[in-house]
């Protein structure tokens, strides 16, 4: 039987590995040519997810690239008030350590047997037992799983639910190497998460194993066509750090000073998810994983749950083998009520950087920790 899983991100890579431990071979198509054809991002979260690599036999390799001291956390005010400091201690247990999403992305692809990861394999549709891929080729499949992210061409066989924006609008920007280049902006940040909220904005700064500070600058309770009347010139990289700064009045010049220190590499992104509780009829050929299954707001919770769902789905097809149709009704079942649950909390988590007084919201809820 033929498993073909669409995308090669943690949650297909996940299935992937954990079917290979249950003596299941699965093939992966990712449309990327290649595991170094593009960046994969920043630092991880990961909490619940560690069981996911724990059942994948990779618990050990994880914690040696996970950093402890990721899990510190600072949260200010815009007039630079410091609401929250935690340090990590070196001995804390790795509950929620911080992991560069590349290298977690290495971990499971070197744990998979060589060919396992098609690479330049764009899909396109499916019908009857065959894969159609954008260049032409074809494949066949007895089961298809689709781990194609937020915006999946696979979940149009089981839905028509199709994300939608939330009112936030963020750019992403980078200072690299920041312990040399700028030595004084990299202890403000400290080890791990700096947070700045105020005035339906926030400033993100989080520290990358690479000596990277990677930078979210988020505008909340704005329209999905705001980039195109925010009169921010994405094609002058000068211009843009220029303009982000104007777009933060009064703010401390410690914080705009992230900004002015960015390179040149800023992308924008404009933040949609999925509907809470999205079911669908259970096919016996076909499923989802991760975004394209539940796509969330970004607060943490995402690569968690897709790491989950990839364990889950491997369990379950490894505990009910020749038996598609009886495996994907027990995931699913599982899948929707864990991942409803992470939804709701993420939304919370959203209204509170969506309110007036978010700064304060945040600082209630993580003084109990």
């Amino acid at each position: 039987m033929t498993i073909a899983i669409a995308g090669a991100g943690l949650g297909g890579l996940a299935l992937a590995r954990v079917l290979h431990v249950n003596g299941i071979e699965a093939v992966v198509y990712e449309r990327e040519h290649s595991r170094e054809a593009r960046g994969q991002g920043g630092m991880l979260d990961i909490h619940s997810g560690q069981q996911a690599l724990r059942e994948a036999g990779l618990i050990e390799q994880f914690h040696a690239i996970a950093r402890g001291e990721g899990q510190d956390m600072r949260l200010l005010e815009p007039d630079g008030t410091l609401l929250l400091q935690e340090d990590t201690p070196d001995d804390a247990p790795l509950a929620r350590p911080e992991v560069d999403r590349a290298d977690l992305r290495d971990l499971l692809l070197n744990s998979l047997p060589d060919g396992t990861v098609r690479w330049g394999h764009a899909f396109d549709s499916a019908a009857e037992g065959v894969l159609r891929f954008a260049d032409g080729r074809t494949a066949d499949y007895d089961l298809l799983v689709g781990a194609d992210g937020a915006q999946s061409r696979v979940r149009a066989l089981l839905t028509d639910a199709r994300p939608s924006h939330i009112g936030q609008n963020a750019v992403e920007l980078c200072i690299s190497d920041i312990d040399r280049t700028h030595p004084r902006l990299a202890e403000m940040v400290g080890r791990g998460n700096y947070w700045v909220l105020g005035d339906g904005i926030s400033l993100a700064a989080q520290r990358n194993g690479d000596g990277r500070v990677r930078i979210g600058v988020s505008f909340y309770n704005t329209a999905a066509d705001w980039f195109a009347t925010s009169a921010i010139p994405f094609d002058d990289p000068a211009a843009t750090r220029a303009r982000l700064i104007e777009l933060l009045p009064g703010w401390d010049p410690r914080f705009t000073g992230l900004i002015a220190a960015a390179d040149d590499t800023i992308v924008p992104r404009s933040i949609s998810t999925l509907p809470i509780g999205l079911t669908w009829p259970s096919k016996p050929d076909i499923t989802l994983i991760g975004d394209a299954a539940h796509l969330m707001p970004p607060v943490g919770e995402g690569a968690n749950m897709a790491l989950l769902d990839g364990a889950v789905l491997g369990r379950t097809l490894a505990a009910h083998q020749g038996d598609f149709a009886c495996a994907i009704e027990e995931y699913e079942s599982e899948m929707y009520e864990r991942t409803g649950a992470a939804a709701r909390k993420s939304t919370m988590l959203q209204d509170m950087l969506m309110a007036p007084d978010a700064s304060r919201r945040l600082l209630e809820f993580f003084q109990p920790r």
